[in-house]
């Protein structure tokens, strides 16, 4: 059975990214690398490859369906033409190449128009995930997940018994289609904790998940968008207040979250003005240590002399539910707090989950990089690129 079976099981911020590419920069061109960080994998990850092909020709031909088309129009911030578009779209094979290199890794690398190239990330990172632990399943991992994943149910259940009715609510959301199990899997978690507590549970980033059990789709960006601006045609030292221009200009008050770890938070927070203070609804959180960043936030927000407690912080780095309970605890007097929560739900059965990503490295033919809060994130291929990077933010090497 194929993993991938409708073009809407992606997570809604490929959407919301490639509305904004459509709209203001459709001839971008943008090349994508596979990085697998594991030191160690249980068996070698190129032995997928026969199979990946064959998902991959298998994805090549899917198309978006009228229900699914129907769906995207109902989402207020998706626009009619660029739907139009999805009714015409389709992913071409060519972009993508994959192959063994000599060390017996696995290597892929997508490279092609950006409005194409960017929808590949999920799906691929979904078909190595599925395909990898396809091997590796049996009666006994999934009994041991199940397991898991009720003691999660019966702790956010305990948990909603617990919400003082004057504090702001306990949000989570499952950000897990990249890293999941399988497809299968991932549905299951989400209903199961849904139905568990849908009064903390409230979403998926899951387009195809969030239409099918009628939840929030959650996502607004992703740090590809705002590295692309890196190669776009501003000052490199401009790059971040140009892209969250152009978010605003394309959504007008929507989807406000906006992302700070692309060259770290103090560097965002020096472009963070009281003009996008204001017009973004909050920040979201994904390398580096989340309280000093949540109370470096909060400094900056008082300093602009702008009342935190309307802003919302989102985090969505290597949580479980115990870590999303503990710091909404700490941060809720002073924010609205929620949480995406990835590889813990949906793919806590037992083995190692993979850490594997698909990042953009150029744009319009320059590299571009993302600089992170968390040692072992920042991601490059141009290590001239990333001192220059640094020296423009005043960033000292990690």
């Amino acid at each position: 059975m194929a993993t991938i079976r409708s073009l809407l099981d992606c997570d809604l911020y490929k959407f919301t990214m490639l509305q904004v590419v459509l709209h203001q920069f459709p001839a971008a061109h943008g090349v994508y690398e596979f990085r697998c960080r594991n030191k160690q994998t249980a068996y070698p990850l190129a032995e997928i490859i026969p199979d990946l092909e064959r998902e991959l020709d298998h994805l090549c031909a899917l198309r978006f369906q009228a229900d699914e088309l129907d769906y995207l129009r109902s989402l207020r911030f998706i626009k009619s033409d660029f739907v139009d578009y999805l009714e015409l779209f389709q992913l071409k094979r060519r972009f993508v190449s994959v192959w063994a290199d000599e060390q017996g890794r696995l290597n892929i690398r997508v490279e092609g128009p950006l409005i194409q190239a960017m929808f590949f990330e999920i799906y691929i990172l979904a078909m190595v995930n599925e395909l990898y632990f396809r091997r590796l399943e049996t009666p006994a991992v999934l009994a041991e997940g199940e397991r898991r994943l009720q003691e999660k149910a019966k702790f956010i259940k305990n948990l909603s018994n617990r919400q003082h009715p004057d504090d702001n609510p306990f949000l989570v959301s499952d950000f897990g289609t990249r890293r999941r199990y399988h497809f299968a899997w991932q549905k299951h978690v989400v209903e199961t904790l849904v139905q568990a507590a849908p009064e903390i549970f409230r979403g998926t980033s899951n387009v195809y998940l969030a239409k099918e059990l009628n939840i929030t789709p959650i996502g607004t960006m992703a740090h590809e968008f705002l590295q692309a601006f890196q190669a776009l045609n501003v000052k490199l030292r401009d790059f971040q207040k140009a892209a969250l221009e152009a978010w605003v200009h394309e959504y007008r008050g929507d989807l406000g979250i906006a992302l700070t770890d692309v060259v770290g938070m103090d560097a965002f927070l020096r472009d963070f003005d009281l003009y996008f203070a204001k017009l973004f609804d909050g920040l979201r959180h994904d390398s580096g240590d989340p309280y000093v960043w949540g109370d470096k936030a909060y400094a900056h927000y008082r300093k602009l002399k702008i009342d935190s407690r309307t802003k919302m912080l989102t985090f969505s780095d290597g949580l479980d539910l115990q870590k999303a309970w503990d710091l909404h605890q700490y941060f809720k007097g002073r924010f609205k707090t929620s949480f995406g929560i990835g590889t813990n739900l949906t793919n806590d059965m037992g083995h190692e989950p993979l850490n594997i990503v698909l990042k953009l490295v150029e744009c319009n033919g320059q590299s571009v990089a993302k600089l992170s809060d968390s040692p072992g994130k920042t991601v490059t291929q141009n290590d001239t690129f990333l001192a220059y990077l640094r020296q423009v933010f005043d960033i000292q090497p990690e």
